[in-house]
């Protein structure tokens, strides 16, 4: 199993991923708090994530990954009496329409997505413990955590007390015994949703929620938490604390990955600023695998630009990328060698040892803190390699040795990256054998100089969304893509 370094947000530096189980990885992502439409800059984590768990998987690791929904929030509550219905409905709508963005970008489905809403007993025990343990007070219903207590608070973003004071957002409340203690419970206010407990009617505040979820499915000490590095302080730095405090024994997380804000206009695209651009409006104009070249083309953990140009410039890789893929796969169909053809074992070598380097640039990149901006730039590579290579023979069977190894890198690490779309899938009821069959009469008829039937036979193919393409070693097909 190939050893993988990852920035760990709590010690500042690279570090070997050891996980707590050989062989295994347990992982949580903060997953959206549900009020609105997910935007695009929702992606960027949830991408991410999915890459690092198919990677995972790639070198052999079995992954058990925890994301989870906010359904339960002062916004949730706003949003759903301006509109006149139950909280609950306004945030299983937006979580519908989550989990079909997420179904859209062939994103792998998380083994468990909790939501605060079905959690509540599990939280109010977390808070019971933290109270028996001395680290929480209660005021007029109200429930908060001692911060001053917890002699390791701002471990994680590295900030002082001083600084925290001066930059955090903080809610005065003259019930608390410090400005950065933070509401483990909520008293209950008229027209808000609210849940019996020691203390009265109330809801979770939000911090609380993470801790009591990945610790009910993952266990203390689990692999990697990650989310967006806005996240860092306060929300992951509270987890931090009354997640230990509760346990007792530290960590709580062993490794802290967090994501680069996705930017308009170089400030972070948030609900709250209202500079978003909507989820599923962009996928609505590109194609899911054009949309996750795009986020991959960065390294996770750097701000990066939203700008339509660079998504134009994406589409184009991808379609360059798809066509590379689509060639091999044509080769390999129309591989019957000729009696009198010879092995061109030149290039069909260059192109084994362009395979075997492609794949192992690639898998350096990602055990290098998942490095997807360098791994994209080895299957590149390999597809001006391979396109070189395809169009000097005249012979698709003098390089098939090199054209399987070639597609199979293509299809393991594309697949790892999930950029590359379904080939096949849009053919299902046209017979590949019949297409080839069509381009054979369409070649004989261009010998004949039968230009009228040729043109028609590719034109007739357009129209099925087959595309035919001229060249030097005969005509090829692919499909053809919006």
């Amino acid at each position: 199993m190939s050893r993988v370094r990852v920035h760990n947000t709590l010690t500042g530096r690279k570090e070997e991923l050891i996980t707590r189980q050989d062989g295994k990885v347990a992982i949580y992502l903060c997953g959206p708090t549900v009020y609105s439409n997910a935007h695009i800059g929702h992606l960027k984590p949830l991408i991410f994530m999915d890459v690092v768990v198919r990677y995972l998987e790639y070198i052999g690791y079995r992954v058990f990954y925890v994301q989870n929904f906010t359904d339960v929030d002062d916004r949730i509550i706003q949003r759903a009496n301006e509109e006149g219905i139950p909280a609950s409905s306004l945030a299983q709508r937006y979580i519908d329409e989550y989990m079909q963005i997420s179904e859209r970008l062939k994103v792998r489905k998380a083994d468990v997505y909790p939501k605060v809403s079905e959690h509540i007993e599990d939280i109010i025990e977390m808070i019971q413990g933290l109270m028996g343990k001395g680290y929480a007070y209660q005021r007029d219903g109200d429930v908060f955590f001692d911060v001053e207590k917890f002699a390791d608070y701002g471990k994680l973003s590295g900030r002082k007390t001083d600084e925290m004071l001066a930059g955090a957002r903080i809610e005065v409340d003259p019930r608390k015994k410090s400005p950065l203690d933070f509401a483990l419970w909520k008293s209950a206010k008229p027209g808000e949703p609210s849940w019996e407990s020691p203390w009265g009617p109330g809801r979770p505040g939000w911090h609380i929620e993470c801790s009591a979820m990945s610790l009910k499915y993952l266990g203390n000490g689990f692999d990697i938490h990650g989310g967006g590095n806005d996240l860092i302080f306060p929300h992951h730095e509270n987890e931090i604390a009354q997640s230990e405090a509760f346990t007792g024994t530290p960590p709580f997380a062993r490794y802290w990955l967090h994501n680069g804000m996705l930017q308009l206009d170089e400030e972070k695209m948030s609900k709250s600023l209202g500079n978003i651009v909507r989820a599923t409006d962009v996928l609505d104009a590109y194609r899911p695998e054009v949309v996750r070249l795009f986020m991959l083309s960065v390294h996770y953990r750097s701000p990066q630009e939203y700008d339509r140009l660079k998504l134009e410039e994406a589409r184009k890789a991808q379609e360059k990328l798809q066509n590379v893929v689509e060639a091999l796969r044509h080769l390999l169909r129309e591989s019957q060698p000729s009696p009198w053809a010879k092995p061109d074992v030149e290039r069909n070598d260059q192109l084994v040892q362009a395979s075997q380097e492609a794949r192992q640039r690639f898998e350096a990149a990602m055990c290098d803190d998942f490095n997807t901006a360098l791994a994209l730039s080895a299957l590149f590579d390999l597809a001006r390699k391979t396109n070189s290579i395809i169009n000097a023979v005249t012979e698709p069977a003098a390089i098939k040795e090199g054209a399987v190894k070639a597609l199979q890198v293509f299809e393991e690490l594309g697949g790892v990256l999930g950029i590359l779309g379904e080939l096949d899938a849009a053919v299902d009821d046209i017979s590949a054998d019949l297409i080839s069959l069509l381009l054979e009469v369409r070649e004989e008829a261009r010998k004949n100089r039968n230009f009228h039937l040729a043109d028609k036979i590719r034109d007739r193919l357009a129209d099925l969304g087959i595309k035919v393409e001229d060249t030097p070693s005969g005509p090829r097909w692919k499909i053809a893509r919006s």
